[in-house]
């Protein structure tokens, strides 16, 4: 329940919510992608379910509901945590960010956001917001990564569809554009056989099917 109409007190409404469902309800105000907002919840809610269920944040999946699979992956005040281990009353004064969370303003997509289509790592998508977010959270913390420091980003994330390879290259691509979008070009602006180079490099075999490594 939002409190976008309410004309009585929080207090008001705890009280007919546990009257009329026999169960403790709770008061929690947080920021979702940017916006703060007040919600009454059972007491037991899991934050995935606050964000999917009560607000409308679609874009977090719920996979196996024991924070295996990273499918439900949020960024909480700017690190990544697996909503569905996350009791929503916790969630009180801070700050969540989801997949739709990372898109800006303008409706650019964030780099990881565009890395996944520029390298097909979208897939079946049910796992791609828990990988979106999760990378997004390391390349604050290194966003020149290595090929094998890409896999072990993705590493606590599960895929289904098994194809690690798109997601891996992603990863690179998004430092990518990420560094373009800063106006670092490392490499020299021109000189795209020097990137060609970098690009079989640390890619290996893989072959995205757009971007920079898909022109090349």
């Amino acid at each position: 329940m939002t409190m976008a109409k309410a004309t009585r007190s929080i207090d008001d409404q705890l009280a007919e919510l546990q009257e009329d469902t026999g169960e403790q309800h709770v008061a929690v105000t947080f920021t979702l992608n940017a916006v703060t907002q007040t919600v009454l919840l059972p007491s037991r809610t899991l934050a995935s379910d606050a964000i999917r269920h009560h607000l409308r944040q679609t874009g977090t999946h719920v996979g196996c509901e024991h924070g295996v699979c990273g499918a439900c992956t949020v960024l909480l005040d700017g690190k990544p945590v697996r909503s569905c281990l996350v009791l929503a009353a916790s969630l009180e004064g801070r700050e969540v960010t989801t997949v739709e969370g990372l898109v800006e303003p303008d409706g650019t997509l964030h780099p990881v956001q565009q890395a996944f289509i520029d390298c097909h790592g979208l897939q079946c998508g049910f796992c791609t917001p828990g990988f979106v977010t999760t990378i997004a959270a390391f390349l604050e913390e290194n966003d020149s990564p290595t090929r094998e420091e890409a896999t072990d980003a993705i590493a606590g994330n599960l895929c289904r569809c098994t194809g690690y390879q798109n997601i891996r290259a992603a990863v690179l691509r998004a430092a990518e554009i990420k560094r373009e979008r800063s106006g670092e070009f490392p490499l020299g602006k021109d000189d795209e056989s020097a990137r060609a180079s970098l690009d079989r490099k640390v890619r290996g075999t893989t072959n995205p099917v757009g971007g920079r490594a898909g022109r090349a």
